[in-house]
C-alpha cells in the first residue's frame, strides 16, 4: 500500500530547502543524493522509504536539467539510443534487486570506485570545449548503460558523477556535453526505479512531491549556470562533490558513521 509520512510544516521546509541545494548542485555535477538522502533518514523517514522517496524527487530534477541541456542541443537522444535503453532496463533490475539482494559488498567498495574517478578528473586535463560530439562508439553504450542504470536502481548515490566521467573516458565529448549525457541517463534511471517503488508502495508521496518540486526549481537554475559556466564551472563543483560523497560514503560504510 502507498506509504504517507507527516512532517511538521518547518521540518517540511527545512527538507524542500535541502533539495533546492541538491537539484542546483546536481544538475551541474551530480552529487545531489549526497544531500537528499542523509536529510531524509534525519528526518525520521524508514531506510526502504527513504530510497523511493528520494528517487521520486529526484526524477523531478533530473527531468528539468535533461530537458535544459536537450534544448540548447547538448544532447542528441538520436545518438545515444542504446544507452537510453539499457539505462531503463538496468535500472528496472537494480531497483528489483535491492528489495532482494544484500548490498554490503557494493557499500564497501562504492567510496573507491568513487574516490578513483574524482582523481581522475582532479589530474586529467578536462577536454576542449570545440571537440566534436561524433562519431561515438555506440557499441559501448550497452554495458554503460546496463551497468550505471543497474547501479542507480539499487543504490544510487553519484550515478551523474559515474556518468560524467565514464562518458568522458569512452567518446570524444567536453565535459560540457557530457554533463548533457549524464543528466539525461540519470532522468531515465530515476524513472524506472521510481516506477519499481512506486508498484511496491515504498513512495511518501506528499514529502516526495514538495521535495521534488524545490528540486526541481534547484536543476533549473543549475542547469543553466552549468551551460553559461562551461567545463570551468562544472570542473571545479564536480571534484568538490566526488570528494563530499567519497567522504560521506567512507565515514557510513567503512567507519560504522551514521
Amino acid at each position: 500500500m502507498p506509504f504517507e509520512f507527516a512532517l511538521d510544516p518547518a521540518t517540511l521546509l527545512i527538507l524542500a530547502g535541502v533539495a533546492f541545494i541538491a537539484g542546483f548542485i546536481d544538475a551541474i555535477a551530480g552529487g545531489g543524493g549526497l544531500l537528499t538522502i542523509p536529510a531524509l533518514l534525519t528526518a525520521g523517514l524508514p531506510p526502504h522509504l527513504v530510497l523511493g522517496t528520494n528517487k521520486l524527487c529526484a526524477t523531478f530534477g533530473s527531468a528539468t536539467a535533461a530537458w535544459t541541456f536537450y534544448r540548447r542541443q547538448l544532447f542528441h537522444p538520436g545518438q545515444w539510443r542504446r544507452a537510453l535503453l539499457a539505462t531503463a532496463g538496468g535500472a528496472l533490475l537494480g531497483a528489483w534487486g535491492a528489495h532482494l539482494l544484500p548490498a554490503s559488498w557494493l557499500n564497501q567498495m562504492l567510496p573507491g570506485v568513487v574516490f578513483a574517478c574524482g582523481l581522475y578528473l582532479l589530474f586529467n586535463p578536462t577536454p576542449a570545449a570545440n571537440r566534436a560530439p561524433t562519431p561515438l562508439a555506440r557499441h559501448r553504450q550497452w554495458p554503460q548503460g546496463f551497468a550505471l542504470g543497474f547501479y542507480d536502481g539499487i543504490a544510487g548515490p553519484g550515478t551523474g558523477a559515474f556518468w560524467t566521467v565514464s562518458t568522458l573516458l569512452l567518446y570524444p565529448l567536453d565535459l560540457l556535453r557530457a554533463s548533457g549525457v549524464a543528466r539525461s541517463m540519470n532522468f531515465i534511471s530515476n524513472g524506472m526505479a521510481l516506477a519499481v517503488f512506486v508498484v511496491a508502495g515504498q513512495v511518501a508521496w506528499v514529502l516526495g512531491i514538495c521535495m521534488g518540486l524545490a528540486l526541481m526549481l534547484g536543476a533549473f537554475f543549475g542547469a543553466r549556470t552549468a551551460i553559461s559556466g562551461g567545463s570551468r564551472l562544472i570542473r571545479p563543483v564536480f571534484i568538490l562533490m566526488v570528494l563530499a560523497l567519497t567522504a560521506r560514503l567512507a565515514w557510513q560504510h567503512w567507519f560504522g558513521g551514521a
